[in-house]
């Protein structure tokens, strides 16, 4: 008997209080305080509970409406993500529940205020529907696009015990940059649960949670097995592909039911029973209530997606953490299912680091917001499609994103990751002779003087010295001229960066 078997195994609750959603503001909740809505544990029934306001109920309740107008609350969510699947848990709502329901969704920072989610763009994902007192009304839906907060509207008031929202992580990709080696199979990264043989006690998701257990219940549990030779499993798709550097695995508050024996195998992909699993970690004894930590026992395998847990005969493990670094693979998949799922202006702020054209900016993300992007290639040829289409207008307003050569500012206003790319290209400067430096900025002068734009140049691989040399020997050339000299370097910078953030680099 699974205690958790309205959860979807495949999916992880994106409301999850445990790992950060809260209940940000709710116009009404006389009866019972709308922080109810997202315990985590299910709610309960108190026959002769009542306080100073009427009877005890455990959820989010109202008052009776006599005005126009219905009730609702704010909603963060512990993670952005895709919600696939809504449960609205009526329980012990039976004469006070609300008639009907309705689910919206926005993206806003993870700090939005009740204020600025009262002004926010809200997209429908439940359409007004019917509810049942005293029940687990569940709703699939298709809304394929990244949420961060939630609107919850009831109509026109009354009591709900529980809501639970569904769906796949979408990571920030900026953390696994900023933190080079992650956790793979943590839930917070993406990483999900895709089948078990047991857990008859306790989720096998509980696996990959960030915190360490907070008691038995909060794991992954199997029944007692009677059979020689038994053995029970967990698959798990890890949030990239990578390579796993250390492990952990916890049998924390597992004191006489924990494993005797784990190991671990790994694959880049699922072929059924057709699978080819690598041993990763030999079998190796466990003790109870204990964390395991291997690094040197591992062995050396590259671009890992899937990992099979087996422990030995039964039991139970708190927590799995497997740390190591995206792969090449792993990012570039990565950052196409976040492009694929980002909102317009989260579109234009990824392609606006790459290139100041406006022009161009609109036109990856039109096509971002069209058909999509498949693939790196994909990517490129519709970058140099848009780049086909410029005019020299278009070119001056990119080339004012760039800082000078040797300098610090570009004239226009830029984003933090274009800072962040121009820093990188120019890093041949930095430790150039100040004879140099002093050259390079007397000649950028002139020729900003001379055509009315700064000199642009890839500079990527290229030493202080040898773009002095270009310099040099392009000042001289007509505008016209270095306009199509700018717009190359320009395409080519453009390119360089598109690869270089698909590819984690």
């Amino acid at each position: 008997m699974n205690p958790n078997e309205d959860i979807p195994t495949d999916l992880i609750d994106l409301l999850s209080q445990e790992l950060g959603g809260a209940v940000l503001y709710a116009n009404d909740d006389f009866f019972a305080s709308k922080d109810n809505l997202i315990l985590p544990a299910e709610a309960v029934w108190k026959e002769d509970a009542y306080t100073d306001r009427g009877k005890w109920m455990d959820g989010w309740e109202s008052r009776r409406k006599r005005i126009e107008g219905h009730d609702y609350c704010f909603i963060k969510l512990a993670l952005p993500g895709l919600i696939r699947k809504v449960i609205v848990d009526t329980a012990f709502f039976t004469g006070n529940y609300p008639d009907s329901c309705s689910l919206e969704g926005c993206v806003l920072g993870a700090n939005a205020t009740p204020e600025a989610l009262e002004k926010a763009d809200w997209f429908t994902l439940l359409e007004d529907s019917k509810l049942a007192g005293g029940s687990k009304n569940t709703f699939d839906l298709s809304y394929a696009g990244k949420v961060t907060h939630l609107r919850f509207n009831i109509f026109p008031d009354g009591g709900v015990a529980r809501l639970r929202a569904f769906g796949e992580v979408l990571p920030k990709l900026n953390r696994w940059k900023s933190l080079g080696q992650i956790d793979l199979a943590s839930i917070t990264h993406g990483a999900k649960t895709l089948s078990q043989s047991d857990m008859y006690f306790g989720l096998a998701s509980n696996l990959l949670k960030p915190n360490r257990g907070v008691n038995m219940g909060d794991g992954w549990e199997t029944k007692r097995s009677r059979g020689a030779g038994h053995l029970d499993w967990c698959i798990l798709e890890l949030a990239a592909n990578g390579k796993i550097e250390y492990v952990q695995i916890d049998t924390n508050h597992f004191k006489g039911n924990y494993p005797d024996r784990c190991s671990l195998e790994v694959a880049t992909t699922l072929k059924g029973k057709e699978t080819e699993w690598t041993m990763i970690l030999d079998e190796v004894k466990l003790q109870a209530h204990t964390l395991h930590e291997f690094e040197k026992e591992l062995h050396e395998i590259d671009n890992i997606r899937f990992v099979r847990f087996k422990i030995f005969p039964d039991g139970g493990i708190s927590r799995l953490r497997l740390f190591g670094k995206v792969s090449s693979q792993g990012w570039e998949e990565a950052r196409l299912r976040d492009l694929k799922f980002v909102n317009q202006e989260g579109a234009k702020a990824y392609f606006s680091s790459a290139c100041g054209s406006k022009k161009w900016v609109e036109g990856m993300v039109s096509a971002q917001q069209g058909d999509g992007f498949s693939s790196l290639e994909s990517i490129q040829k519709k970058a140099k499609e848009v780049f086909q289409s410029l005019e020299d207008k278009d070119w001056l307003e990119a080339f004012r994103s760039h800082p000078k050569i040797g300098g610090e500012k570009a004239e226009d206003k830029v984003s933090q990751n274009s800072s962040q790319w121009s820093s990188k290209e120019q890093v041949g400067v930095e430790h150039a002779e100040e004879k140099t430096l002093s050259r390079l900025a007397e000649l950028n002068q002139a020729y900003f003087e001379k055509h009315d734009f700064i000199f642009i140049v890839f500079a990527s691989g290229k030493s202080a010295g040898e773009m002095l040399e270009i310099l040099e020997e392009r000042l001289n050339n007509e505008t016209k001229t270095e306009i199509k000299n700018a717009s190359i370097a320009q395409e080519k910078i453009t390119h360089t960066r598109l690869e270089k953030w698909i590819k984690g680099q």
